[in-house]
């Protein structure tokens, strides 16, 4: 068994470091080993089952950017434990000078400003890294380097964004991003001031409505009411309709009586394919773009394995295409970073999941991945921006269109802690903790970057309003008061700026 250990000086050692267990090592083309963390005083170890080199997760606080994760360069074991915050600052500044030297070659014009902040990392850092004997002398210094390197690497993104975004709409005849910017409307059938600011917010909506859990509670009685009267509202208002997720494999996310089927793997395919060829027959024409399946990478439904799961997402794909061949179809991928993968319950990480059910030529369309920040355990936790465009790029990789579904709390207050199906939020992550004023200030940031990438076709916000029974609480726009937060204003704003008519 292979193990990294990291010095930490007393004074960073949090009183309560909850989301340590959240830490992992990956190799270098990105595989998440199962990581078992140790605490011994300042001294942190990571154990996993090889020896190679590789690069260690951490939930780390940062001056001015709170606690996102955080990663080192890749590392070699060693009997000498390394110094964290150092090696932290290592591996931004090694990221960020990557980044920066791919977008000069391709043109991006770069201000003063952002090198000079550069340089000032990179002398942190350099004095960090001659006096290690002098352990909370070189963990000030490696912390005022790993600052300097995130708020580089933001005003970095941040121009990449702007400076894409202005090409893009020059080139846009219609004046319209190629991109779809919608939301999930839940149970939702608008009134006259909700279809207001849905209509000047999105040109887009998922109908969630369509779910199997929700359709058929009970075998064999569907109800299609509210799915159709909501479908119908969309077609009325021109708004595009992207449909699903039909089969939801996050745990109770399918009908309880379907559990009885799971013993007969030949029936329950068969269950699985008439509901699907149901449901796209019923709204064809009116719904072109689905999601079909959601979680299947990381399960959890009835204890349905990776093979099962894979193979019935192969097969929901197939049925959908042969039930209407000119739809998109598309899967949603839960935790896409892979950080679930440290807990040794998985084989497969997302990507290699994705990429095998697209070698079946069964027709994925597409790739939908789930950006749930700072929730637990069906999220993911606060990444910077720099973080977020390497994650999209190398998502591209697998040339599918990707679709975005976001959330981000405005609250952490508990909904209903019983609730499996309800991920809880996490302890504050981000600059200025959990908040409306936060949501709003996390799509300012994001939002022009995820519009930004080439590979992007289409952004949705995960919910429209707050509900008790909503999967990750307090991600609404409009809050239980029936007021709208800040962010929906923010979304606005840009929906007028890139959708003008």
């Amino acid at each position: 068994m292979g193990n990294l250990r990291f010095l930490i000086a007393p004074n960073q050692v949090p009183e309560d470091w909850s989301d340590l267990h959240r830490a992992y090592l990956n190799a270098v083309d990105g595989r998440v080993f199962p990581t078992r963390v140790e605490v011994d005083g300042n001294i942190l170890t990571f154990r996993r089952q090889t020896s190679q080199s590789c690069k260690l997760n951490i939930v780390w606080h940062v001056k001015d950017f709170g606690r996102p994760v955080v990663r080192t360069a890749s590392l070699a074991e060693r009997d000498d434990p390394y110094v964290l915050s150092l090696e932290l600052a290592r591996g931004k500044i090694s990221t960020l000078k990557d980044q920066l030297s791919t977008w000069q070659i391709a043109g991006l014009v770069i201000p003063e400003a952002l090198l000079k902040l550069h340089d000032e990392a990179f002398a942190a850092f350099s004095q960090a890294a001659v006096i290690q004997d002098q352990l909370e002398r070189c963990s000030e210094l490696a912390d005022l380097a790993l600052q300097k390197a995130h708020a580089a690497a933001e005003l970095l993104v941040q121009l990449y964004a702007r400076q894409r975004l202005t090409i893009l709409h020059q080139r846009a005849q219609s004046l319209k991003l190629p991109v779809s910017l919608g939301c999930n409307l839940g149970e939702l059938i608008p009134e006259a001031t909700q279809r207001a600011q849905i209509c000047q917010a999105f040109d887009a909506v998922n109908v969630d409505l369509v779910n199997w859990k929700k359709i058929e509670l009970y075998e064999g009685e569907q109800n299609w009411d509210l799915c159709d009267r909501q479908v119908d509202w969309c077609e009325k208002n021109h708004l595009l309709i992207r449909g699903g997720c039909l089969l939801d494999f996050a745990p109770e996310g399918l009908p309880e009586w379907l559990e009885s089927w799971k013993l007969d793997m030949v029936n329950f395919q068969s269950i699985v394919s008439h509901f699907i060829e149901t449901a796209i027959t019923r709204y064809t024409g009116s719904i072109r773009n689905w999601t079909l399946v959601s979680a299947m990478n990381t399960g959890g439904v009835f204890g349905l394995n990776e093979e099962t799961r894979l193979t019935l997402t192969a097969r929901a794909i197939e049925v959908a295409k042969q039930t209407d061949d000119s739809i998109q179809c598309f899967i949603r991928v839960e935790q896409p970073w892979g950080d679930y993968l440290s807990k040794g319950q998985h084989q497969l990480s997302p990507m290699q999941f994705v990429d095998a059910i697209d070698r079946l030529g069964v027709g994925l369309s597409g790739i939908d991945l789930e950006l749930s920040i700072g929730y637990f355990p069906n999220g993911s936790h606060h990444h910077d921006m720099l973080d977020i465009s390497k994650l999209i790029d190398k998502w591209s990789i697998l040339n599918l269109p990707l679709h975005l579904t976001l959330a981000f709390p405005s609250d952490d207050t508990v909904i209903n802690e019983k609730d499996k199906s309800i991920s809880r939020v996490q302890e504050s992550q981000w600059k200025t903790g959990w908040s409306e004023a936060a949501q709003a200030e996390w799509i300012d940031l994001y939002l022009p970057l995820l519009l930004a990438k080439p590979a992007v076709t289409g952004v949705y916000w995960s919910q429209f309003r707050d509900e008790n029974s909503c999967r990750f609480p307090h991600s609404g726009l409009i809050n239980q008061d029936g007021h709208a937060k800040p962010a929906l204003d923010t979304i606005t704003k840009y929906h007028r700026q890139y959708w003008r008519a």
